[in-house]
């Protein structure tokens, strides 16, 4: 199992990112790299964005009075990069994202830590109703770089079988690299 390179022609390849259905098997583990350390300004934007009026999440005076001493990074921002560490292999080909479940957050995340994560293909199974896809069930743990866990979910996600992927190629003349 390995990231492809899809060979269009001659010295001519396309990168193919993430896996077909077919591809995983029921224990898989894999280990998301690279890494991605969180900045203030990832915590402040997300927090905007969201809404979360919450102070913990971006008054440094409030957050240093409470248990934690300093701002905590937004849980839907610890979801939401936990989750985009595994897109390259889980679900770079994905036809849909079903879901989320048991999201658990057992230790905070704070600025400038640096996230990591690890899934395990838990289960999989072909679509009920359309033959050319099908679903695989993922455990996914996000830790910081003291390898304290700080989420762990359950993701469904539906995926292609080999070949029903979409195809996203571009006609373009590459000539111009002969005439550089």
């Amino acid at each position: 199992m390995q990231n492809r390179l899809i060979e269009l022609g001659e010295q001519h390849f396309r990168e193919s990112n993430g896996f077909n259905f077919d591809d995983f098997s029921t224990g898989d583990i894999f280990e998301h790299r690279p890494g991605r350390t969180i900045t203030a300004t990832d915590n402040i934007w997300e927090t905007l964005i969201t809404v979360n009026q919450h102070p913990i999440h971006f008054d440094e005076e409030y957050a240093k009075r409470t248990q934690f001493g300093r701002t905590l990074v937004n849980s839907t921002l610890t979801l939401s990069i936990v989750t985009g560490l595994t897109v390259n292999i889980l679900s770079a080909k994905a036809i849909a994202n079903l879901g989320w479940d048991n999201v658990r957050l057992p230790n905070p995340l704070f600025v400038g830590d640096t996230i990591y994560a690890v899934s395990k293909v838990m289960s999989k199974r072909e679509s009920a109703k359309l033959s050319d896809r099908g679903i695989i069930k993922v455990r996914t743990i996000g830790y910081n770089q003291n390898n304290i866990v700080i989420i762990s979910f359950d993701r469904t996600i539906m995926l292609p079988k080999q070949g029903g992927e979409v195809d996203y190629s571009h006609n373009i003349d590459f000539q111009w690299f002969d005439n550089a």
